[in-house]
């Protein structure tokens, strides 16, 4: 007797691929692994330092000024950061007593917590830390390193071999609780509630992304309110359009902003298209055609819509430009029409 195979052998390829895209449909809506690890908290960036290097070969970057104490962390880890860090997931606290109150708990100022990926050499790093360290705890057999820095306890784990976090929460449970995250099997469901909310709606292979909730009635968001009269969340990212795509080399940023309801969207996508009048107008009305054409090309992109409760703005970055971004300081990028910035803003300690 003859055996038919065929329904068996199509019956499991069917399977197979029906398996893929719903493994393919979840990790396009799962923040990457290393934002995954991360508490809680209020906003959310991540960069994928790897992709950007490889969108932008040949790049000189800006040179970076060593300090002595950072001069020291590179000859004795052997990381530089500017040239090994591939991943870096941030995530932003709150204080608690601002206005809609936030994830900071009793600090006055905003706290933060991360995860980096890249070339450590694990060794070198915790014979590093544990000579900068004020104490160290073992934790699930992981040594988190309490480092005193700037009047703050910046508490620091060695994940894995590519991982590590850090956090200057004052709550020590944050970072452990990155620890237990790293210990078990990744999963696209992981990650803050507020991350998962919203990640989805970041595009697709971003090299870049923000996830925020914006008060204006907190005074640190005091010149948000130029477009938000009422607190919101946000949601910005940068897709790079592959070689194969038809729009090759173009770096394709959007902005939402989720309002309370479409009457405030509305008010946002008004107000932010004013802006872009008043700028456009009044590079007409002096005749200045711009130092750069690439950034003149950038602002006449820029579109912004309401959609139901959100405002929508699209804008699209030239390869040229972006590796302008990439290889000079800000300072020398002025768009057109704008006065010179000044040769040299204060620097900020986070």
């Amino acid at each position: 007797m003859r055996v038919r195979r065929p329904f068996p052998i199509v019956l499991a390829v069917v399977i197979i691929a029906a398996a893929l895209t719903l493994a393919v449909q979840l990790r396009k809506h799962a923040p990457p692994e290393a934002a995954r690890l991360l508490p809680g908290a209020d906003a959310f960036l991540y960069v994928n330092l790897k992709r950007v290097r490889a969108v932008s070969p040949g790049t000189q970057w800006p040179a970076v000024t060593h300090d002595p104490e950072y001069e020291r962390f590179i000859q004795q880890t052997g990381f530089q950061f500017e040239r090994d860090l591939d991943q870096a997931a941030f995530a932003v606290h709150y204080p608690a007593n601002w206005p809609g109150g936030g994830t900071g708990g009793v600090a006055p100022e905003p706290r933060f917590s991360e995860v980096l990926v890249g070339k450590f050499h694990g060794q070198n790093l915790a014979t590093y830390l544990k000579q900068v360290a004020q104490s160290v705890e073992n934790y699930n057999s992981v040594d988190i390193f309490t480092v005193p820095l700037e009047g703050r306890s910046l508490r620091v784990a060695v994940l894995n071999v590519d991982s590590i976090a850090a956090s200057n929460h004052g709550d020590p449970a944050v970072i452990r609780g990155m620890v237990d995250r790293s210990r078990r099997l990744a999963s696209p469901f992981g990650g803050p509630a507020f991350l998962r909310q919203y990640y989805k709606h970041v595009q697709f292979g971003s090299l870049a992304w923000v996830a925020a909730r914006v008060n204006p009635a907190a005074p640190e968001f005091g010149g948000w309110t130029a477009l938000f009269a009422k607190p919101a969340e946000i949601v910005v990212s940068g897709s790079y359009l592959s070689p194969l795509h038809l729009h090759a080399g173009i770096l394709h940023l959007r902005a939402e902003a989720y309002t309370a309801g479409p009457d405030d969207a509305v008010s946002v996508a008004d107000k932010a298209n004013l802006f872009l009048a008043l700028f456009r107008s009044a590079e007409s009305s002096v005749g200045v055609r711009g130092t750069d054409a690439d950034v003149k090309s950038f602002f006449e992109s820029v579109h912004v819509r309401p959609e139901h409760e959100r405002a929508v703005l699209d804008a699209s970055v030239s390869t040229p430009f972006l590796r302008k971004l990439l290889a000079e300081p800000a300072s020398e990028l002025t768009t057109p029409g704008s006065p010179s910035p000044p040769e040299k803003l204060p620097a900020k300690s986070r």
